[in-house]
């Protein structure tokens, strides 16, 4: 299958960050992370999801966690200094960040939103995050993923 590049993949490679595009067989609803990590041959605790979320503030919040945590959603408001936050609604999603559940990817969003990883990516060597389409997955390192999205690193999860 010839390699369909994605948004995401042409910022890396305009900005010259090294990535391993993977691609998994899919329909075309969205497959949970860990299964993906699995059709994949990855270890999940590499392969984050990327969640969006709305502030009491009314402001817009990305966090990227391991695929087997759930976002700890006080923990996440904490991070980011708001008194709350929830998750935004799915049919908001693509208006928002420019991409479908499923496909999510911090690279590449409408506008570059608020940031937080996950703590656990600082020990990894490398990361797996969506290339923006469902199906798609770019392997990178943690800290070049972290710098192009200006985020920063906290303790916003649980174990599933």
């Amino acid at each position: 299958m010839a390699e369909q590049k994605t948004n995401v993949m042409r910022v890396l490679e305009q900005k010259k960050i090294p990535y391993i595009a993977h691609s998994y067989p899919h329909g075309d609803e969205a497959v949970d992370g860990v299964t993906v990590a699995k059709i994949t041959g990855q270890n999940p605790a590499k392969v984050f999801k990327t969640l969006v979320a709305v502030g009491a503030s009314k402001k817009i919040y990305v966090f990227v966690i391991p695929v087997a945590m759930e976002l700890e959603l006080k923990k996440a408001a904490k991070a980011v200094g708001e008194k709350s936050i929830a998750m935004l609604k799915v049919c908001k999603l693509l208006a928002t960040t420019g991409y479908v559940r499923g496909g999510c990817s911090p690279i590449g969003m409408k506008k570059l939103y608020p940031t937080t990883y996950h703590s656990s990516i600082e020990g990894l060597d490398t990361v797996l995050v969506s290339a923006g389409r469902i199906g798609w997955q770019i392997e990178l390192a943690p800290s070049a993923l972290v710098q192009l999205t200006r985020g920063k690193t906290a303790d916003i999860a649980t174990e599933d």
